[in-house]
């Protein structure tokens, strides 16, 4: 059980906190409630370009880096479709370089043309390796647009174009900044060895004065039920085919969630799984596969990506894919299988919440999706998953109307 503190500052900060005496390090996590499918649908790429920009110098500390260093800490930052993350380590007797620089960068971005210029040309860079010549770099491209139709989880948060972010313009970034890098649109987790005392008073002193700010109001599109089942085959200069589907899914709060959790877990994690026993160890259709869930606050996809072995082709092996779909369906999941299942996410749970850092990144994100005290109640929530509940999630998800599915061919495949 994790205790929890909370508070919330006058300007709308939102803090959670708990206590760990058993290391000498503190965490702060910065989460805000801003990522990629808040950004307008020509000026992708934004969120996650800020990701870089909260690096390069606030008003008042040019440079971020060197205090932590100095400071004996470690910090880093992610970036997802739903949320942007910051978090620090310090020790604990440095604790208030923390509050300071993070209150400081929250307060306004030293905002310059060469500071831009600099972290576009990173973010570019980075397009470039990762999506463009990188092998398989664009299937997160191809696989949400083919998926989404209406909803911004049609874009990945790297962005949709290229040019979104080379073409960025310093007012275009600030309007960004200020409409949701604000207290009243962030969580601020602690966690480690420091009390709710001196958390409230560091907290009070470094960020209290920090005006609120008007968010824009997220008003989202619905995607549209898909009704008929879409397909693509692309040519790329990559080593082997790969198979790509993707089924539409409920919302990270929907109770639904938690099935489609065990059910990824029951096709596609550990040597025992569904299909990687079936398909790769026994029938060997594939020499690789896994199956996972995106985890999206809004409606996600379930995914399963494989790669065939050698003499197998894309249809054999999507035809396998949907045997075993069908199995999820028609045979009631025998009780030990189940069983182990929910064993490994409690014990993953229990390890991963040992570490304070962890700790704080858990307890931002589940006051964003509900309350940090959510936390505690997880295991309970996966343990309550019953083989009726995964028979019905699976009659209705896994149907080709609700399905994407991309071949992923080498080019030289096509002419054999």
């Amino acid at each position: 059980m994790i205790n929890v503190n909370r508070h919330v500052l006058d300007n709308g900060l939102r803090i959670v906190h708990s206590e760990d005496t058993s290391t000498q390090m503190i965490a702060l996590n910065l989460l805000y409630d801003v990522g990629a499918r808040d950004e307008h649908p020509e000026h992708t790429g934004f969120a996650h370009l800020f990701e870089h920009l909260m690096f390069g110098g606030s008003v008042n500390i040019p440079d971020y880096d060197t205090p932590v260093q100095k400071a004996g800490g470690e910090n880093n930052a992610w970036t997802n479709n739903d949320m942007t993350n910051y978090y620090i380590t310090l020790p604990c007797k440095n604790a208030e370089i923390g509050f300071w620089l993070e209150s400081d960068r929250m307060l306004s971005l030293d905002f310059n043309e060469k500071s831009l210029e600099v972290q576009k040309n990173v973010v570019t860079e980075e397009f470039k390796q990762r999506n463009l010549n990188q092998p398989y770099g664009d299937v997160s491209h191809i696989i949400r647009d083919m998926a989404y139709k209406t909803h911004p989880y049609r874009w990945p948060t790297i962005g949709k174009d290229i040019n979104h972010i080379s073409n960025a313009t310093l007012n275009e970034v600030k309007e960004f900044f200020y409409s949701y890098y604000a207290p009243n649109n962030a969580i601020l987790a602690v966690s480690g060895n420091i009390t709710f005392q001196e958390t409230m008073r560091l907290a009070e002193k470094w960020f209290g004065n920090i005006p609120s700010r008007e968010i824009k109001a997220r008003e989202l599109p619905e995607e549209i039920p898909q009704t008929e089942e879409r397909r693509l085959t692309v040519l790329r200069n990559v080593p082997v085919d790969t198979l790509y589907m993707a089924f539409h899914i409920c919302k990270r709060k929907d109770k639904e969630y938690y099935t489609f959790d065990v059910i990824s877990d029951i096709l596609c994690n550990g040597r025992s799984s569904r299909l990687v026993q079936k398909l790769v160890q026994e029938k060997k259709i594939f020499s690789s596969i896994d199956a996972y869930i995106s985890g999206s606050i809004d409606n996600g996809l379930f995914h399963i990506a494989g790669k065939p072995c050698e003499g197998i082709s894309l249809e054999e092996a999507e035809e396998s894919i949907w045997k075993e779909l069908e199995r999820l369906k028609k045979e009631e999941i025998d009780a030990q299988e189940l069983e182990k299942v929910k064993n490994r996410y409690e014990s993953e749970q229990i390890f991963s919440n040992i570490n304070y850092l962890t700790v704080a990144t858990n307890l931002a994100y589940f006051e964003l999706i509900g309350k940090a005290e959510d936390i505690n109640s997880e295991v309970e929530k996966y343990r309550s998953v019953s083989p009726e509940q995964i028979a019905k999630a699976a009659e209705k998800c896994f149907v080709p109307q609700n399905c994407s599915i991309l071949y992923y061919k080498k080019a030289s495949s096509e002419k054999e």
